[in-house]
């Protein structure tokens, strides 16, 4: 991921980019195909805010782009505060005046958006017949990846991510799985990934097996 960071209207704090980076390096524990990450954190100069700070989050990921804006105004929160929904706005802006809680409410938004976006992914398979069933044949937990055998015999890379609900941890040589494939940049790689009768796999898994991990250069 091509991470570019900048700071307007105050100086470059090597401390708060540090900390941009360590939360923009938790985003791909998320979706691990984000293009790039763009990050502006700004104190615009205007009388009513210079001493709030502005976070945009720019997510370029696979035809989509996802964007956070935090750029509260004083006034505009502040002017109803007998609603309760603009007392907690008020709260929010408050909240704007330390940079490093703005950049990590800005990534808490971002994340929602990136976890509903790789949900959404997830769901867009193929048609029904191209779902084929499978089964571990190769797992590499530590790595989050592993490789799939069809029943005609093919080899299919996965990861993490592809593994629908989150059920990578529980899968095990042998697990039995139906995948959606789709042809990646060094083959055939699964886009989904749904474990078959989950609860009595569990019941039945096999010991994993430690296997020596192959050559895997890059992500597909």
């Amino acid at each position: 991921m091509l991470l570019q960071v900048t700071f307007r209207e105050f100086p470059h704090s090597r401390e708060l980019e540090d900390y941009i980076r360590t939360q923009a390096a938790k985003l791909e524990r998320f979706y691990d195909r984000i293009v790039s990450c763009r990050v502006i954190v700004e104190r615009p100069q205007r009388a009513a805010s210079s001493k709030l700070f502005h976070v945009r989050i720019d997510l370029s990921v696979p035809g989509d782009e996802l964007i956070v804006k935090h750029t509260p105004s004083l006034h505009s929160t502040l002017r109803d505060n007998k609603e309760e929904r603009s007392r907690a706005e008020a709260r929010a802006v408050l909240s704007q005046k330390d940079p490093r809680r703005a950049i990590h409410d800005a990534f808490a938004e971002i994340r929602r958006s990136l976890q509903n976006y790789a949900r959404r992914r997830r769901r867009e398979v193929k048609p029904k017949d191209s779902i084929a069933p499978a089964r571990v044949s190769e797992l590499f937990p530590d790595e989050n990846y592993g490789f799939l055998e069809t029943i005609d015999g093919r080899e299919i890379y996965f990861n993490a991510a592809s593994v629908l609900d989150g059920k990578f941890p529980r899968l095990r040589i042998g697990t039995e799985v139906d995948v959606a494939e789709e042809e990646g940049e060094k083959g055939p790689q699964a886009s989904t990934v749904t474990i078959v009768h989950p609860r009595k796999q569990a019941r039945h898994a096999a010991t994993f097996v430690p296997v020596s991990p192959r050559k895997v250069s890059a992500q597909r």
